[in-house]
């Protein structure tokens, strides 16, 4: 059901390498009908964007009933249960609290000559948030999202989530509520995707686009960044084990589960020195599966991607955690706490026995959305400082220009720059 590697045998480096790249490459499959339904939607606007959302959603649909109007949301918020309301709630104050300790803040200060130098932080004036509809609903994903554009003071928060069949989730729009949404059309796909890039007559243009999707809908964020931004190319969720024999073989079966049943592309690793326990976690899996709603799909990914990989010690562990760079790392260990400083690349770090994963996905307070395939090596979770801009302070006198214009001059002579030379010495002679 699941591979097993060791990092004994001579083939375990090209083991690795093969089980890496099962997920990285991307699909060139669906670039070309991206691209036309990027060019549509530019081209036509509303209509190709209607086109698109009744036949890939089946839908019949008119150009009025895409809008999700706040009244909507405010009646989903009271239709739900009160436990999953009070659970939103409880969460959005949860991942309120740890976001608003990364609000960044305007800062100057003056150099030794009297230059007044710093950094000026600016919210962006509109974003985009999309919330996956198709096969599964994500609230969570509306929360972990919007928050942290609210907290950086974002003028307008624009969601979109597809409808298949117009069925509207309550959740979703109940956490829409919660969250503060300003405006949420149910549009999906790479056309949604387009229409926020590049804006229709209904859907306003935003400056960047946050949000986990299908392939089309990262295939289309990878074609229009530049004309926005975006947060990140999102691939198949994933998950590291590093455990020892102090772990509860259930919960770490448990906790490869609960990755494994996003979908068969998703990744979960365990990574133990302990041959016992590795043995005692794939019997645990075996007794929990059947019981599993999703099972089909989680032995579907746990067999394509997968993997048991007997490590020599634990510092061996973490040397391959490393070289994995995982979206979600768990240090399911007697005393993680000594591991985490040689920990580099990770999007989010669990410690400990009671630290599952799934926590972090719902409630625990920072951010869901991380990095994947590897990009843990050079990007960071999402969070308040994607929605906000720096723009830098450089403020000279005629006194304290004279210290740093010569500088400026000299080097731009040197790179054969002369305009750039005398605009600096025209400050120093004055």
């Amino acid at each position: 059901m699941i591979k097993h590697l060791d990092t004994r045998t001579d083939d375990f480096a090209a083991s690795l390498k093969s089980l890496l790249s099962s997920n990285n490459a991307p699909d060139q499959s669906v670039y070309a009908s991206v691209a036309k339904i990027i060019s549509d939607v530019r081209t036509r606007g509303d209509d190709a964007l209607l086109e698109y959302t009744n036949r890939f959603d089946r839908r019949t649909a008119r150009i009025e009933s895409l809008t999700i109007t706040p009244q909507d949301c405010a009646s989903a918020l009271a239709r739900i249960p009160t436990t999953l309301r009070t659970s939103l709630e409880h969460a959005a104050s949860r991942i309120r609290e740890f976001h608003d300790k990364q609000k960044q803040a305007t800062w100057t200060y003056e150099d030794d000559a009297g230059n007044t130098l710093g950094q000026k932080i600016t919210p962006l004036d509109r974003v985009g948030v999309y919330v996956p509809g198709g096969k599964a609903t994500y609230p969570s994903s509306v929360l972990m999202n919007v928050i942290p554009a609210h907290i950086a003071d974002v003028a307008e928060i624009i969601m979109v989530v597809p409808t298949p069949d117009d069925e509207r989730n309550d959740l979703v729009l109940a956490a829409a509520a919660i969250a503060g949404v300003h405006k949420v059309f149910s549009i999906g796909g790479a056309q949604a995707i387009a229409a926020l890039a590049y804006g229709t007559a209904l859907i306003p243009r935003v400056d960047k686009i946050v949000g986990p999707g299908n392939l089309y809908v990262a295939m289309a964020k990878r074609q229009v960044f530049g004309v926005v931004g975006i947060d990140m190319i999102a691939g198949p969720s994933e998950v590291v084990i590093v455990s020892d024999a102090s772990a509860n073989p259930d919960w770490v079966a448990m906790d490869l589960f609960a990755q494994a049943e996003h979908d068969d592309q998703a990744s979960a690793i365990l990574i133990s020195p302990d041959a016992a326990f590795i043995s005692a976690v794939e019997q645990s899996m075996k007794r929990l599966l059947p019981d599993m709603e999703r099972n089909e799909i989680i032995a579907a990914s746990l067999s394509n991607n997968g993997a048991m990989i007997k490590v020599t010690d634990l510092k061996q562990a973490i040397e391959i955690a490393n070289r994995i760079a995982p979206e979600h790392l768990e240090l399911a260990v007697a005393d993680p706490d000594a591991l985490l400083d040689d920990v580099r690349h990770a999007g989010a770090i669990f410690l400990g026995h009671y630290a599952a994963e799934s926590l972090g996905d719902y409630c625990a307070g920072p951010n869901h959305v991380l990095p994947t395939a590897r990009s843990a090596r050079f990007s960071s979770p999402l969070g308040v400082h994607d929605f906000q801009k720096q723009s830098s302070i450089i403020k000279c006198t005629r006194h304290s220009v004279a210290k740093i214009a010569a500088t400026a001059s000299i080097l731009a002579s040197g790179e054969g720059l002369t305009a750039h030379a005398r605009s600096a010495a025209y400050r120093r002679n004055k």
